[in-house]
């Protein structure tokens, strides 16, 4: 392609790329095991927001489409350099954390597939991160172009486990009807905030096509549509697996892990091959998804280093092939030491702290902006009743998250102010004062 334009199946690939398989794979059993067969409904609560945030993003990239910090970017030219570079660190640790439970699911489907002990999960998961930061070097058009065979393979796999799923429960060989019975631990709004902790982590990789908009064809527009696609399919695919989970094990037999397909496989005494094509289709899944959020990572980290708020050793890109190269090593490297922070729910609960952060402000840019009058190409239909909703409901996610992933966020927001304002004084900045009231 002359022009080194992205195609909108391109792009919705690397959208679909960092959604299925950062959470499908690797934290649906971990939503079972939280809210039951109300995980369905934490599901499509989690997507309704996560649309809301899309069509958000979608009107932000119309205004500015050639930045490549997605939801920092537009937090800091519409709020400044305070909250722009707290944003766009909790957005890159955010990133780069992730990275690290998908490597986890990664490993672990791995090690189920070669029949390895648990203890080597990590290693394998490490190698992942080693092997797609080389392709991440590579460059963009690659990385999208390779992402896109790999998600027409792992969504082919998850339709295959869907439909063996439904078969064998016709055929009443599983718990179809108890399996969706409730324990009494998994009812409540509780219950489904807590699975909404795991879930909203499964939807998040959308915002990866926020961060190169002005490559793709149509610009915002082509972007834009490209985010819907992705959150809209993943949504229908991640309810149709839910069900067909339950309809292998019930509900109340779910754990916390990085494999739940295997174990759901497993558990109901699933032919062999089924099980050796999901843990290959899960592999190519989680190194689709890791593949785009080090993409999303490293563009983030460059942008922020481009706007003087990290240093310029974040700064070197290469134009030819569109990568941010110390991006790319910074962020993977983080992510290696972030699969030692605990198990795969409190690393994902981690990154969703930045997540859910820097979407709450990104309703607000939005507000900004309309009242700023932008021309934007794309707009936010039912403005200000969605933005509205996708505020309350990224609060209400917040709430859920395990008091490990809140202490990690209040104590890395404590820091980066001090951080902020001590490099201010540093630089011998000039303090801005303005008056907020008559």
């Amino acid at each position: 392609m002359k022009s080194g334009k992205i195609g909108l199946p391109a792009a919705t690939a690397v959208g679909l790329g960092a959604i299925i398989g950062a959470g499908i794979f690797t934290l649906s059993g971990s939503a079972i095991a939280l809210a039951g067969s109300n995980a369905l409904l934490a599901f499509v609560l989690v997507g309704i927001v996560a649309i809301i945030i899309a069509l958000e993003l979608g009107e932000l990239g119309s205004i500015m489409p050639d930045v490549k910090g997605a939801s920092y970017s537009y937090v800091y030219k519409a709020f400044g350099s305070e909250l722009g570079f707290i944003t766009g660190i909790f957005r890159f640790v955010s990133y780069s954390t992730g990275i690290s439970a998908i490597a986890l699911g990664f490993g672990a489907y791995f090690v189920n597939l070669f029949g390895l002990a648990n203890s080597t999960v990590v290693y394998f998961s490490i190698m992942l991160i080693v092997v797609l930061t080389l392709v991440n070097m590579r460059g963009i058009r690659k990385a999208a172009n390779a992402d896109l065979g790999l998600v027409i393979i792992k969504i082919g796999v998850l339709a295959f486990f869907i439909l063996f799923a439904l078969v064998l429960a016709t055929h009443g060989s599983t718990h179809w009807v108890t399996g969706f019975v409730t324990s009494q631990s998994q009812k409540g709004i509780g219950a489904i905030f807590d699975a909404s902790v795991a879930i909203f982590f499964a939807y998040s990789g959308f915002q990866t096509i926020s961060t190169f908009t002005s490559r793709i064809k149509n610009g915002a527009k082509g972007a834009a549509n490209a985010i819907l696609l992705s959150v809209i399919i993943s949504m229908v695919i991640y309810i149709l697996v839910i069900i067909a989970l339950i309809a292998l094990v019930p509900a109340n037999k779910y754990t916390i892990s990085a494999d739940p397909l295997s174990f759901a496989l497993s558990s109901s005494n699933a032919p062999r091959y089924m099980s050796i094509i999901v843990d290959i289709g899960a592999l190519v899944a989680t190194a689709s998804a890791a593949l785009s959020m080090i993409l999303g990572a490293s563009r983030t980290a460059y942008q922020i280093s481009a706007d003087g708020l990290l240093p310029k050793i974040f700064r070197k890109y290469d134009k030819e092939r569109d990568v941010a190269i110390n991006g790319v090593i910074i962020s993977s490297m983080i992510s290696v030491v972030m699969l030692f922070a605990g198990n795969i729910y409190i690393i994902a609960a981690i990154s969703n702290f930045g997540v859910l952060f820097s979407y709450f402000l990104v309703s607000f840019v939005v507000v900004h902006f309309r009242r700023m009058h932008k021309n934007a190409t794309f707009m936010t239909p039912f403005y200000p009743y969605l933005t509205v909703i996708g505020i309350v409901g990224v609060l209400a996610f917040m709430a859920g998250m395990p008091k490990e992933a809140l202490i990690f966020g209040v104590v890395m927001a404590l820091v980066l102010l001090v951080a902020y304002y001590t490099l201010r004084e540093i630089e011998h900045k000039k303090v801005i004062k303005i008056r907020l009231f008559r």
